[in-house]
């Protein structure tokens, strides 16, 4: 299906540059006054003597951050604040649930051997592009993250989850929230997945979540606005 008729690149990351940038110079010491005259002791005193008596200066006030206002209605909010918010959360879950060992019972399909070159946050930004996500669905993903883990209380958002769990929730929540979705074909191929890979990790994640797919968009209302309360950077609307 097209989605505005872009393609989208493929998920590669960056060659190293075959010259790497020279260093900046270092900086260099102020020697003018090495091989000037001696100060005279006298003066010296009466210039010490004024700096001690000199009054000092005023503290300068910190600005406080500046909120990014955002609509109160989920659906009247830009994607890319949605899938800011949405990322913050989740970089939060994978900064914890990093620390917790991983063992052979813990695993899953939705396992990466090493964590993906790109960054989770790329990663999102990419799929949400590409796919013509809607917020709806982008916050379906929190929606999702929470039954899966009351079911299976082994299964963690980790960096070595995060980017198929991602994808898997887009798929199957663009198909059970929007009107329009695209094919597995693009969704693949937008995750940087095989096709086969991405219809395997569907099928488990529809599973994992004992098929429970559809959310109401007062339960998603709550979510957007419980991440928009807690996130120091964003206000809603008055």
């Amino acid at each position: 299906m097209s989605t505005g008729g872009h393609q989208p690149p493929q998920v590669t990351s960056s060659p190293a540059p075959a010259h790497p940038p020279a260093a900046p110079p270092a900086e260099q010491q102020d020697v003018s006054n090495q091989h000037g005259p001696p100060s005279n002791a006298a003066t010296q005193q009466q210039q010490q003597q004024q700096e001690q008596h000199a009054p000092a200066a005023p503290a300068q006030q910190q600005t406080p951050p500046t909120k990014v206002a955002v609509p109160r209605e989920l659906q009247n909010c830009d994607s890319a604040f949605v899938s800011q918010l949405v990322m913050e959360m989740i970089s939060r879950l994978i900064l914890h649930n990093d620390r917790i060992p991983l063992t052979s019972a813990t695993i899953t399909r939705f396992h990466s051997r090493a964590p993906p070159a790109i960054k989770p946050e790329d990663y999102l930004r990419r799929v949400v592009k590409y796919a013509s996500v809607e917020p709806s669905v982008i916050i379906t993903i929190l929606v999702y993250i929470d039954r899966i883990c009351d079911i299976h209380q082994h299964f963690t958002i980790s960096s070595l989850t995060v980017h198929r769990f991602i994808i898997a929730a887009v798929t199957v929540g663009s198909k059970a929230l929007s009107d329009i979705y695209c094919t597995n074909t693009y969704y693949a191929r937008v995750g940087g997945l095989p096709l086969t890979e991405l219809n395997l990790i569907e099928m488990d994640f529809c599973k994992m979540i004992g098929w429970r797919l559809s959310c109401s968009m007062e339960v998603l209302q709550q979510y957007y606005v419980n991440l928009v309360r807690t996130n120091p950077g964003f206000d809603l609307m008055h």
